[in-house]
C-alpha cells in the first residue's frame, strides 16, 4: 500500500521514495506526494528524479490500494531504486484552490451533489435541484465566505460514525472509500462545510482568491450545473 503523504500535508512538493513495483509505463512507490485522480480531481503531474535524470510523470492514478505514476518511459529504472518525487506545484496549487472553492459552493447551494470536476482554475458541481440558482448571487455569496479567512483542516472519523451520520456525504454519485475503518474529512471554518474528502486543499479560504460563477446550466429537470472560475 502506497503511503499518501498529501493527505497529511497538501503543501509538500518534494519527497524521497523507493520504487516497489515497475511496469512498462508506470511505477508504484512506497510513499508519494502525487495525488491520484479521483473524486473529480485530476491526478498530479511532475517528475521522478534518479541520479539527476528526470522521468516525466504525465498522470497519477489509483489501482486498488496503490498509486501508479504514469511515465513516458521506465527505461533504466529498477525495483528498490531510490527516487525523488517532485510535483508540478503551480498546477497542484490551482487544483487545491479549485477543490476548496467547490466545498464552499456545497455549503451555498443546499442540495445533493450529483457530479463534479476539479481542474486548474475551473471547477463544476451538478446539483439535484429544480430551481436554477442565480449566478450573480452565487458569486457574491461565495466571495463573501472566501474572504472571511476560514481555516481549512483535515481530520478523521470512524466508518461507524459516518454510517450513523449519512447526511455528511453530500455526493450522490461518489461514496467515500470504505474498508480501512477511518474516513478523512475536510472542515471549513466551524460550520461552513464538513464532508468526506480524499483530495488536496488550501489551508485558508482566503488563498482561493477571486472567483466567478461563470455559468449555471440546466442538465435536466432536477439537475443544475454550476461552473466556477478561479481568477
Amino acid at each position: 500500500m502506497t503511503k499518501e503523504l498529501f493527505k497529511d500535508d497538501s503543501y509538500l512538493n518534494e519527497c524521497d521514495a523507493v520504487i516497489e513495483k515497475l511496469s512498462e509505463n508506470s511505477v508504484t512507490l512506497n510513499q508519494t506526494i502525487f495525488y491520484a485522480e479521483g473524486g473529480g480531481q485530476l491526478g498530479d503531474t511532475g517528475y521522478l528524479i534518479i541520479n539527476n535524470e528526470e522521468y516525466r510523470v504525465s498522470n497519477t492514478i489509483r489501482e486498488n490500494n496503490n498509486i501508479k505514476h504514469i511515465l513516458d518511459t521506465t527505461l533504466g529504472l529498477t525495483e528498490k531504486m531510490s527516487v525523488k518525487c517532485k510535483i508540478d506545484w503551480d498546477r497542484r496549487y490551482k487544483l487545491m484552490k479549485t477543490h476548496s472553492c467547490l466545498h464552499i459552493l456545497c455549503s451555498v447551494v443546499d442540495a445533493p451533489v450529483t457530479g463534479g470536476s476539479v481542474s486548474e482554475g475551473k471547477g463544476r458541481l451538478d446539483f439535484d435541484i429544480e430551481e436554477k440558482p442565480n449566478k450573480l448571487l452565487l458569486t457574491k455569496t461565495l466571495q463573501e465566505i472566501i474572504n472571511q479567512n476560514y481555516k481549512i483542516k483535515s481530520s478523521w472519523i470512524t466508518e461507524k460514525y459516518l454510517n450513523e451520520n449519512p447526511k455528511l456525504v453530500k455526493t450522490m454519485s461518489v461514496s467515500p472509500p470504505m474498508g480501512s475503518g477511518e474516513i478523512r474529512m475536510i472542515k471549513i471554518g466551524d460550520n461552513i462545510d464538513f464532508q468526506p474528502c480524499g483530495g488536496t486543499h488550501v489551508k485558508n479560504s482566503s488563498e482561493i482568491g477571486e472567483v466567478e460563477v461563470s455559468k449555471v446550466e440546466n442538465k435536466g429537470k432536477r439537475n443544475k450545473r454550476v461552473i466556477v472560475n478561479i481568477r
